[in-house]
């Protein structure tokens, strides 16, 4: 069994060793433990370096659980579904209320103002404000995975992604859905509210 534990951290990274030994201590078995020690031993690896990389990888996990305690829940998630899809109605309703809908053109026209305007608002919205009228209304926003402003494309796969079946309830499942999953964002509290 320890020649195995050997044989693994023989192939692991520096790097990675040096987690195991200090950050991920309690998450690996002792005889583990005692192997990875033993490989940081014959790569003559710094104590100085252990140090920096230790410290480097502890402020790292501490931004995460900072970043993560930020997410929302399901239900402000639903309430922006809620919300917004109650806008985005009110819109095609004031953009189609003159259209005659015995006229096939005028349909096609009202069909095209549906479709489109959807994708109008979740981009213009997302890319300009990082927010739509529910995440302005819960005092969210949505951010990259690693807590950056979203790029034009990423809101571009977000609102794609939101015509996935089954998106709306992917929720329901885990605390990022289909669209965030798929275009690397996530909704976070907006600490400047």
């Amino acid at each position: 069994m320890n020649s195995d534990f050997k044989d693994v951290m023989s192939k692991r990274t520096d790097e990675e060793l040096i987690k195991i030994v200090t950050v991920d201590r309690n998450k690996y078995q002792p005889l583990a433990i005692e192997s990875a020690e033993e490989e940081i031993k014959n790569r003559n690896i710094d104590n100085s370096k252990i140090e920096k990389l230790s410290a480097e990888l502890t402020t790292k996990i501490e931004e995460k659980k900072i970043f993560d305690s930020k997410k929302i829940s399901s239900l402000s998630r639903f309430i922006h579904f809620i919300v917004d899809t109650i806008v985005w109605f009110l819109i095609v309703a004031i953009l189609t209320f003159s259209l005659n809908t015995n006229d096939d053109f005028q349909m096609l026209i009202g069909y095209l103002i549906f479709f489109s305007s959807y994708f109008i608002y979740y981009v213009f919205m997302e890319t300009k404000y990082q927010k739509t009228v529910g995440k302005f209304i819960t005092k969210t926003k949505v951010v990259k995975s690693n807590g950056t402003k979203p790029e034009f494309g990423d809101i571009v796969i977000r609102t794609f992604c939101r015509l996935i079946p089954f998106d709306r309830i992917s929720f329901l499942f885990s605390q990022n859905g289909f669209h965030d999953r798929f275009s690397e964002t996530t909704i976070i509290k907006d600490e400047n509210n």
